[in-house]
């Protein structure tokens, strides 16, 4: 993959390769990221996402994560702003939110990001240096300026999809982490002491 290439250009190319990946490769690397994340150890607060389409993960991954006693959060929509979070309770608490998306069907959390030590955040790529690509609405650009100083941003990518450059722009927050089915949670960039 090119570094030159723009952010629509790797988007476009991302999200083929997710459509034409074969669902028992798929439902490999769901089940290999619930295992990885019980690597966390004790993180008392945990921001993650439930998984739509091609995205990396599945809901196994946040059950796995509630397994090791870690509270887990997942963005609620709303209107164009920093995201607000629910607690998830398990998959028959969610309910069907905007785009399409599951969301918690409690009531919103305050200080959700305050509390997080730990944010899984999805990506169609991210590269070594930490810049991370999403889908270009930028809700997360807009949350992780919440979060604790000290809090893992990590982004959840097939292996293939951590690549070695990635066009950034000024508003983007690098993460710390990258988190791949098969190569587990790998530090990134200038973040790489969190």
């Amino acid at each position: 993959m090119d570094g030159e290439r723009t952010k629509q250009g790797w988007r476009a190319e991302i999200l083929a390769r997710r459509k034409a990946l074969a669902e028992d490769v798929r439902e490999r690397e769901a089940a290999a990221l619930a295992e990885q994340v019980t690597k966390l150890g004790d993180v008392a607060w945990v921001c993650a996402y439930v998984p739509v389409g091609r995205e990396p993960g599945s809901v196994a991954m946040l059950d796995a994560l509630r397994a090791t006693g870690s509270r887990v959060l997942l963005p609620l929509t709303g209107e164009p702003g920093p995201l607000t979070w629910g607690e998830y309770l398990g998959p028959d608490r969610l309910r069907r939110g905007r785009f399409g998306l599951r969301e918690p069907d409690g009531e919103p959390l305050r200080y959700a990001l305050e509390r997080a030590g730990v944010l899984l955040i999805p990506a169609l790529a991210v590269d070594r240096r930490g810049v991370r690509l999403g889908r270009g609405a930028g809700y997360y650009d807009r949350s992780l300026g919440g979060c604790r100083t000290d809090a893992r941003l990590t982004a959840i990518v097939r292996d293939d999809e951590l690549v070695d450059h990635l066009p950034e722009e000024p508003h983007d927050h690098r993460m710390g982490w990258a988190l791949t089915p098969f190569g587990g949670w790998q530090r990134l960039g200038e973040r790489a002491g969190n």
